[in-house]
């Protein structure tokens, strides 16, 4: 699963490092920047992608795969459930896992 469609990991790493060339966002900020709250947004845009809400980031095409989105939404559910309790206050007021029933 390290290979797909020909590109390796090392690849698509060396295309992302490529990608983050602006100065006010080098690769070290951005990946400073991923918390609990940003994942949690990272799932929940999955989901839509996966429903077919919005287009998919590599392909650009809307296409639903509902048992994927079904999968995530499980994931974060899971989440929901483990995490109760155990967020900080800033993570607390600003996750998805708050507004899910």
């Amino acid at each position: 699963m390290a290979e797909e469609k020909g590109y390796t990991l090392g690849d698509k790493r060396d295309a992302v490092n490529e990608k983050v060339t602006d100065t006010t966002c080098d690769i070290n900020t951005l990946f400073s920047e991923l918390g609990f709250s940003t994942f949690i947004l990272s799932l929940s845009t999955s989901v839509l992608v996966h429903l077919g809400e919005l287009p998919d980031p590599v392909t650009s095409t809307k296409g639903a795969n509902l048992q994927l989105a079904r999968q995530t939404i499980s994931v974060i559910e899971l989440l929901k459930e483990k995490t109760r309790g155990n967020l900080t206050e800033e993570e607390e007021n600003s996750s998805i896992l708050c507004s899910t029933t």
